[in-house]
This record gives C-alpha cells, structure tokens and sequence, in this order.
C-alpha cells in the first residue's frame, strides 16, 4: 500500500525505512528538508491515491494539533489519518471528531521500540473503528515486531495512547527499581563487582528483561555511570498516568513515586531535605551541614 508519514526524526525516519523494506510504497515529509521525500504537506497528499493514510509522528499538542487541522483541509472523505506520536488519549478524541465531521477516519497508535525498532521491530497499541484500523493494517503488520504478539487492537479511539500511556508509567517504575538497587550495591563495600552483578541477572531470573539488558549495555560503556549527571526528564506520560490514576481512584504507588524521584533529580539542593535536616537538629541534634 502507500503511506504519508509526517515526522522523520529518530522513529520516523526509521518507520519510513522498516515499512519500505515490507514492500509498502512511504512519502515522507518533515520541515529539515534533508530528510524529506515532498516539499510540504499539500505535496504528500497530492502524490497518494486515495483512499489514502497519512501516518503523523510529530511532538504531541501544537505541532500535533496543527498538523491534523492542515490534514483536515487536505484529505478526502474515506482518508485516514493516524496519529503515532505521543498525544493524550484526550486529544485524540478530539482529533477524531474534527475529522469524522469530514468523513475522515482516525486512529490513535502508541509506537514503543526507541531507536532498537528499525530492526526489532515496534511494540503497537491503536485505537479506533475497525474499519479505519482494517484500512491501517497492513502498515501495522509490517511494523510489528515478528511473530504472533506485539501489536493490538487495544479499543475505541485513545484506547492506543492510552495504553502506551500506561505502559510507559509501568516503564517509570520498573527503571526506577533498577536504579535504587544499583545505587544500594554501588554503596557497599561487599559486592565488588556491580556490574557482573546486573549481567548475571539477564538469565535465570525473575527479574531480567530488555530494560536490564540495556542497564547493562549502559554500564558496559561507562562501570560506574561517572560520566553522567544524576538528572532526568520526563516526557509528559508518567505525569498522565498519574492523574488518569487519581481521576479513576486507582492507587498507583509505584509509578507515582518513580515519577516523583525524577522531579527530584532536579533539584541540585533540595529545599526538602534542608527542612528535614532542619528537624533533625532541632529534635535530637544531629548535625546539619552548611553551604
């Protein structure tokens, strides 16, 4: 089939080339002209027959939301539109409403794979009228990790974002895990080798998975993680499954908690602890440490 995607940064760009190498026919768009295939969006539709799919990979919000409406001017009833980037399932919502009112279908797809999917393969979860997702497919199927898992059809439309809004939650907690037990074997002076420790752990354990390969290619290239700073962001998601958790009254410990020690790793002197520290002395003395 042929398909318009728009968006060829580090995901896009390797979408492109992984749905080519399944024999589907991709124009590509994207505003550093080096990697695009057409000039501007008017171009991309104009080269699809119809009925067409125009697959969008671009930040989640304006650039998202900018891009549909564009879309919305460009396309034809019985069009599809999917949105692969990281929006909020509220979004998509919207975003389907607009285009309905056009006869445009939509669909919501969480993409998960990073940098690993050109060759892997990427983790899909979409939303959407069965019609449109039919209409998808064949995309989907040549995108998908090989064999019989990796892709579903998780429901109506924001059901895909909203699944891979979970999934990366999920994904908070369980490198936060990592993170804490590394710190704790990095600190004693017992366990000599940390790194073999975390390497022996990819057999034979409960606990192995591809997020604890990658922890140890990490420590591979840098044993004790010298080179870097102890900071981290976070991308928008894990602050939505959180509220998505107190609007349902779902307790989500874990995941709250992984979200909040990224916010922490901000803070170079944390106006919390100085409190703590403050208590401390007053109660029983101990020792504060002055700047």
């Amino acid at each position: 089939m042929e398909l318009g995607l728009v968006g060829l940064g580090k995901m896009g760009g390797n979408m492109r080339e992984r749905i080519r190498r399944a024999g589907h026919t991709v124009v590509g768009y994207d505003r550093n002209p080096d990697l695009a295939d057409v000039h501007s969006l008017e171009e991309l539709v104009g080269k699809l027959k119809g009925p067409r799919v125009v697959w969008v990979m671009v930040p989640a919000g304006a650039a998202t939301q900018s891009t549909v409406d564009e879309l919305a001017e460009l396309l034809e009833p019985g069009d599809v539109v999917v949105d692969g980037g990281n929006s909020r399932w509220t979004d998509d919502e919207k975003h389907a409403g607009e285009l309905a009112a056009k006869g445009i279908g939509f669909v919501d797809c969480g993409v998960s794979g990073g940098v690993w999917g050109l060759e892997n393969g990427y983790a899909l979860m979409y939303g959407g009228e069965a019609e449109h997702v039919a209409t998808v497919q064949p995309v989907f199927d040549a995108l998908k990790p090989e064999g019989d898992f990796g892709a579903v059809h998780a429901g109506k439309v924001g059901a895909g974002h909203f699944a891979k809004m979970v999934h990366n939650g999920i994904e908070y907690a369980m490198m936060q895990a990592y993170a804490e037990g590394w710190e704790l074997l990095e600190k004693v002076d017992s366990v000599t080798d940390v790194r073999e420790v975390f390497r022996s752990w990819q057999e034979g354990t409960v606990i192995r998975s591809w997020l604890l390969d990658l922890a140890v290619n990490a420590l591979d290239e840098d044993e004790h993680l010298d080179r870097l700073r102890g900071f981290a962001q976070d991308s928008g998601e894990g602050r939505w499954t959180v509220e998505a958790a107190i609007d349902n009254a779902v307790p989500l410990p874990a995941i709250t908690a992984s979200l909040f020690a990224r916010f922490a790793s901000r803070q170079d002197d944390s106006p919390q602890m100085k409190m703590i520290a403050a208590l401390r002395n007053q109660f029983g003395g101990h020792a504060v440490e002055k700047k």
